[in-house]
């Protein structure tokens, strides 16, 4: 992909998933080999104006002379991705990333609050997502007993279960696009327990990551630790500096940092400017996942990041 003046050239080869209205142009015809076929957004108010060329079936899309300064860096930023990066794995935190369990969280510390004489649930849930329960559960509830501790957690997350956890925008499709060939290059590191997560991914149609899971019940440090991340990078077999994390939690967020991963926040249960005054300095910051894509490039790989 190419930019020149205020000309956009997209090559038949380039894959891009993109927000917007969609005009899907088959080139096929405008050249002797087939050709993929570029999906691109376009602004009715822009109007852009669209060549074709039978050279490789690429396509261009010319911003006319006269637009407003304002128009075209409206055209720019809905074509032209923010980043592309190329890493060995991708590691998702699963609650507030990948699905949405929101409803049955606020239902458990509303039982818990009761159960412990905790003053407010809302509040608690909030200060302790991306957390794993072991740690919360002894902050808020002063629960040291390992076997209550379990039966505790147990409970807390059968009634999240109930809560109906649900797939949030964009995951499905991101997932997707890293099988077959990269299966192996991605897994899901939570908070959350080893009995908890498979039930939670299995009710919002989420496949079990292939390098398997990495849980609470599978560190002794949980989340803003590194503990958690480098976990996830060593089931990849890969090194932690050349994944990309990728979190809606602070906590989570300080974890990947920490363990020297990329980190790519999504602002699905904390607001952009929570996150930004946080001090947990993600690498990249999109809206959901629906902002993001990806595909397999020589064995890694290439993430596209949209604003």
């Amino acid at each position: 992909m190419s930019k020149s003046s205020n000309r956009l050239h997209l090559r038949s080869s380039t894959s891009l998933s993109l927000p917007g209205p969609l005009l899907v142009l088959d080139l096929s015809i405008f050249s002797d080999r087939p050709s993929k076929v570029p999906a691109l957004p376009l602004d009715t108010h822009i109007n852009p104006t669209i060549n074709l060329s039978g050279d490789n079936g690429s396509l261009s899309i010319n911003s006319p002379k006269d637009l407003t300064r304002s128009q075209s860096t409206h055209l720019r930023r809905t074509i032209m991705p923010v980043a592309v990066i190329t890493v060995d794995a991708i590691l998702f935190d699963m609650d507030g990333t990948l699905i949405d369990s929101t409803p049955g969280v606020f239902k458990a510390w509303e039982t818990f609050a009761r159960d412990y004489n905790l003053e407010d649930s809302a509040e608690i849930a909030h200060a302790t997502h991306g957390r794993r329960l072991y740690d919360t559960l002894k902050e808020y509830c002063h629960i040291n007993e390992e076997s209550k501790l379990k039966t505790e957690i147990d409970r807390f997350e059968d009634e999240v279960i109930q809560g109906g956890p649900t797939l949030l925008p964009g995951a499905i499709a991101l997932i997707e696009q890293l099988r077959p060939e990269t299966s192996h290059r991605w897994t899901i590191v939570t908070s959350a327990s080893d009995n908890y997560a498979p039930r939670a991914l299995s009710r919002a149609g989420i496949p079990l990551p292939r390098a398997g899971l990495v849980t609470s019940n599978d560190v002794s440090h949980g989340k803003p630790h590194p503990a958690p991340y480098l976990a996830g990078a060593q089931k990849c077999g890969v090194d932690p500096a050349k994944c990309l994390v990728v979190e809606d939690a602070i906590s989570g967020l300080k974890s990947g940092r920490s363990a020297g991963a990329q980190t790519l926040a999504v602002c699905t249960s904390t607001t952009r400017e929570t996150i930004l005054k946080s001090g947990a300095d993600p690498h990249y910051l999109v809206n959901d996942l629906t902002k993001v894509s990806a595909q397999s490039v020589d064995g890694k790989i290439e993430v596209t990041i949209y604003d």
